[in-house]
């Protein structure tokens, strides 16, 4: 399984280095990686239609639980046969698409590692190597994306699509790694054991939250759907491949997986269907108002994808085999009329629904593509798209008390959808040929060809649904639901309710079509309430936190030192002064004090009168000397108190201190007034508060009994084992001598660092 993965990268870098045979005649043999694999998941096929799992485990970071654990039940074949199928006719259908592009190769490239990536992404068993894949397929569709990097427009589309699904998948690692720390595993199969714990832990919340934040964001479900649309700037090969049956299927996928681990709770079901059916009525009602092929496409996709949460939702036996079949239909009509819509685009010029027609007459395979398409979107009998409408229907019909509200909001959508797909499939086919698209004649077949292929495999599901049930259908729905019983699939249900909600979806539709032309001016009367748009208040809010962000920069990133020494004073004085309020019992013991001598206060004083002068004084040579007597004040404290070692140290320090700063103040500009009386007050407030705070810790300290055993082991040993009799001296040349090596190479390299700025000579531009 490792090789079957890594051969999408492995292909990538190859790609790179034999750009150029890419880019010529050989550009349609890449085709043969998606085709290949393809192959290799369709010998997995019988395996798994008789009810086993396939598991494949590297050793990885096992001190940590992480490895490459791979498994191969229903759901996760059914995505990598999707992924590699369609992305087989993707490659294929590129490679005259985008013939003569300069940057084949590299279109191939990223193409080649997102489909590797969303392999991953369904086969991991582990949930950090899922993450992985995860968040490879939003840097790789980033890159697809903005593919067309010249355009701004593009370039916009990539970023917002990598800001949101990279986003999310941010919130989803922290839902993961919540989900290992409950489950003291990151195996998903061993999590299954675990799904009373997780439902009943008080974190399941979160968890919820985190994971479906991952899988909304990247399932573009309401409100954070609108980068679809947007990413339809990329490719038509690009729009087909990640939006109908790879990419915005990752969130649905999670979803699907972590059903039977997390699902069968109320706040798991409800949430799923109120976000999914707010997603699915709030898109297809979107998509009846554009003119543009690929934007018709897109909200169409959000409905479809809002549908499959709420089927997952639901929760039921039926609901998951609703979505078993949905899953697929979805799949293939919709990858079917995106590489429709790029003929049209690629051959015509324009993708304006209004403006096409009459095509059928001048690409007839292309026209029939399209009208099966449509037809299995519609859900017409026949095809595979009335099978998954009617499993749809008879989830919503046995959905318990709220089924009459559920049922038609499905419908309304339904109709809604219909009535997209006819836009997308038949209208551009139909009526007469407008003048201007006399000369237009059938492309190549390398076009063609794969969205007839997928329109016909639609029709024949649904002629003959046993092609899929056993081998593809039930292994979903035994992963979904284990245990499920097996009902297999009909073409017919009979006269029943069911029926007659197909044909109430299919009248309101073809009604819908007959009735309602696309127009321009819908778009632009609906655009008026864009105010209140997801998209809009998102950006008016990324507006003001860059706003905020720059405010914040100004104020505490301004360059000077001085302002983040103040913010690192202020802030420890904040956690220090909350400590001793909230966990502190503060008291004193005069008893442990010294008596207060003649000497203290005159030091105290001198003190004082040493800082104010540093604070008031212009003159930087005073401010220096200022300081250098409240050093040496503390110096001649630490001789009154019996340490004259330290006070040797003290004096030193302080000397030396002294003449770097004068050596330092012969560089600096004469006169440069940097404080007034404003900033006097408030540095002396913030470092009264600061000392203040220091202060009372000190004497705090000295209330609590002293533990002397590490400082009795240094008397007690200097001697003996390092044949010194100064302690301090042995502590620092001895028992940690490396400490000491080490802080004073880093004041070497301070010191070389220092002297290299003083010898800088830089001119005037540069200066700016």
């Amino acid at each position: 399984m490792l090789p079957a993965l890594l051969s999408g990268f492995i292909f990538a870098i190859l790609i790179l280095l034999f750009g150029k045979q890419v880019r010529g005649k050989s550009a349609m043999a890449v085709t043969l990686l998606p085709l290949g694999l393809f192959t290799y998941f369709l010998f997995l096929l019988p395996e798994i239609a008789n009810g086993n799992a396939l598991l494949f485990s590297y050793p990885w970071i096992p001190s940590m639980g992480i490895n490459l654990d791979f498994k191969v039940d229903g759901l996760s074949l059914l995505f990598s046969l999707l992924i590699t199928g369609i992305g087989a006719l993707v490659f294929f259908y590129a490679s005259y698409y985008l013939k003569g592009h300069r940057y084949l190769d590299r279109f191939y490239c990223y193409l080649c590692i997102f489909m590797a990536a969303m392999l991953g992404v369904v086969l991991s068993d582990n949930v950090i190597l899922l993450f992985v894949f995860w968040e490879l397929t939003s840097i790789s569709s980033f890159f697809l994306i903005g593919f067309n990097n010249d355009d701004p427009a593009s370039r916009k589309s990539s970023i917002m699509a990598l800001a949101i699904t990279g986003g999310g998948g941010f919130l989803l690692m922290a839902g993961f790694i919540l989900l290992g720390s409950i489950s003291h595993t990151y195996s998903i199969r061993e999590m299954l054991t675990s799904s009373a714990v997780l439902k009943e832990n008080a974190a399941y919340g979160w968890i919820l939250v985190l994971l479906f934040a991952g899988a909304f964001t990247k399932s573009a479900q309401f409100p954070f759907h609108f980068w679809l649309p947007g990413a339809m700037k990329a490719p038509t090969p690009v729009s087909a491949y990640l939006h109908s049956a790879t990419m915005v299927k990752a969130g649905i996928y999670l979803l699907a997986r972590f059903t039977p681990v997390l699902g069968s709770h109320p706040a798991w079901n409800n949430t799923l269907l109120i976000t999914g059916g707010i997603t699915m009525l709030y898109s297809a009602f979107h998509a009846i108002f554009r003119t543009d092929l690929k934007g018709i496409l897109a909200y169409s996709t959000i409905s479809a994808l809002g549908m499959l949460v709420f089927l997952l939702g639901a929760g039921s036996e039926q609901a998951m085999l609703a979505v078993a079949v949905f899953i697929i239909v979805h799949a293939l009509y919709k990858a079917a009329l995106f590489l429709t819509a790029g003929i049209l685009d690629h051959e015509t010029g324009t993708r304006d629904v209004t403006q096409l027609s009459g095509l059928r007459k001048v690409m007839m395979p292309v026209a029939i593509a399209g009208l099966l398409a449509a037809l299995s979107s519609a859900g017409l009998p026949g095809t595979f798209g009335f099978i998954g409408k009617d499993l749809i229907y008879e989830t919503t019909l046995h959905a318990g008390t709220l089924n009459i509200w559920l049922t038609a909001a499905a419908v309304l959508t339904n109709i809604l959808l219909l009535y997209a797909g006819f836009l997308a499939g038949i209208k551009p086919f139909s009526g007469d040929l407008p003048e201007a698209f006399k000369a237009v004649h059938l492309p190549d077949m390398r076009l063609w060809a794969p969205p007839l292929l997928l329109a016909v495999l639609g029709l024949a599901y649904g002629i003959i649904p046993a092609l899929t049930d056993t081998s593809l259908v039930q292994p979903v729905v035994q992963a979904l639901s284990p245990g499920a019983a097996v009902t297999p699939l009909k073409i017919w249900h009979g006269f029943n309710t069911i029926l007659l909600l197909s044909g109430i979806t299919l009248a309101g539709g073809i009604g819908l079509y007959y009735y309602r032309q696309p127009s321009a001016r819908r778009q632009q009367a609906l655009q008026r309430y864009d105010f209140i748009s997801p998209e809009t208040l998102l950006l008016k809010s990324a507006g003001k936190f860059d706003v905020f962000s720059h405010w914040y920069t100004n104020k505490l990133h301004n360059g000077y030192l001085r302002s983040y020494v103040n913010v690192i004073v202020i802030f420890m004085s904040g956690l220090l002064g909350y400590k001793l309020i909230t966990g502190v019992n503060i008291y004193l013991d005069l008893s442990n004090l010294s008596r207060i001598t003649m000497y203290d206060v005159t030091i105290f004083c001198i003190i004082i009168a040493a800082i104010w002068k540093t604070i008031s004084t212009s003159s930087r040579i005073t401010a220096v000397a200022s300081m250098s007597i409240v050093g040496y004040c503390i110096c001649l404290l630490f001789v009154i108190y019996s340490a004259p070692d330290l006070a040797m140290t003290q004096f030193t320090i302080d000397t030396l201190t002294v003449v770097l700063f004068v050596l330092v103040l012969f560089r600096l500009p004469r006169f440069l007034r940097i404080n007034d009386t404003r900033v006097v007050v408030r540095d002396s407030i913030v470092s009264i508060i600061f000392g203040s705070l220091i202060a009372i810790i000190a004497l705090e300290v000295m209330n609590e009994p002293t533990n002397k055993e590490t400082s009795r082991y240094y008397a007690e040993n200097a001697y003996l084992l390092a044949k010194g009799k100064n302690v301090v001296n042995v502590m620092l040349v001895d028992f940690r001598g490396f400490d000491t090596l080490i802080e004073i190479t880093v004041l070497v390299i301070a010191a070389l660092g220092v002297y290299s700025l003083l010898k800088l000579r830089v001119s005037s531009t540069e200066k700016e």
